[in-house]
């Protein structure tokens, strides 16, 4: 082989690696952006289901407090309970609106201690508790998803590919204060 067909050689073979590491890129860029949306999916099927969960409790409460459980539903209804949030800032509002209801609708449990008791309402509270761990495992999924496109996209050379192909930086979903809330403060626990 002559010089001129080695070197030809040679950039033949590192255009073929070049490409070769683009398309890998590019495959692994397009699966984590599908996992990242399959997760939002997930959150948003979830929200919906805890939402019919919470409009069933404040059903059950409405045997106790007609006014009260209207006016939650009203509130559920009239904010967007049960609609798109597909995006990571859409989850983060619906999941502050289901707080927001649930602190309601607690209030209005502790007024009436029998309807805690009601058969319907503990199975309406165990359904509600059961999506809530739900989106609580999808924010899960979705954040480490998010993690692993986030890494791609700003690491050097794959970072070139996604600029190249508009992937960007995906947000992560925030800390869910409700679950927060059901942990029992160690600090003040330890005081005593």
């Amino acid at each position: 082989m002559t010089g001129i067909g080695l070197f030809f050689g040679v950039i033949v073979a590192l255009a073929l690696i070049v490409i070769g590491y683009f398309i890998s890129t590019q495959r692994t860029l397009v699966g984590l952006d599908e996992m990242c949306k399959n997760a939002l999916s997930q959150i948003e099927v979830q929200l919906n289901s805890r939402f019919d969960a919470v409009i069933a409790l404040a059903k059950t409460a409405a045997q106790y407090a007609k006014h009260e459980s209207e006016t939650i539903i009203q509130t559920i209804q009239a904010r967007g309970g049960n609609t798109s949030a597909a995006t990571p800032a859409g989850i983060n509002a619906q999941a502050d609106l289901l707080g927001q209801v649930m602190g309601r609708l607690n209030v209005v449990v502790e007024r009436y201690p029998e309807l805690k008791a009601s058969d319907l309402y503990v199975k309406a509270q165990e359904g509600q508790k059961q999506y809530e761990e739900n989106v609580r495992i999808s924010r899960m999924v979705y954040n480490d998803t998010a993690t692993k496109m986030n890494r791609m996209v700003r690491q050097w050379p794959s970072s070139i590919v996604a600029s190249m192909l508009h992937f960007d930086v995906k947000d992560y979903l925030k800390v869910d204060n409700e679950q927060k809330k059901e942990y029992p403060n160690l600090d003040e626990a330890f005081k005593k």
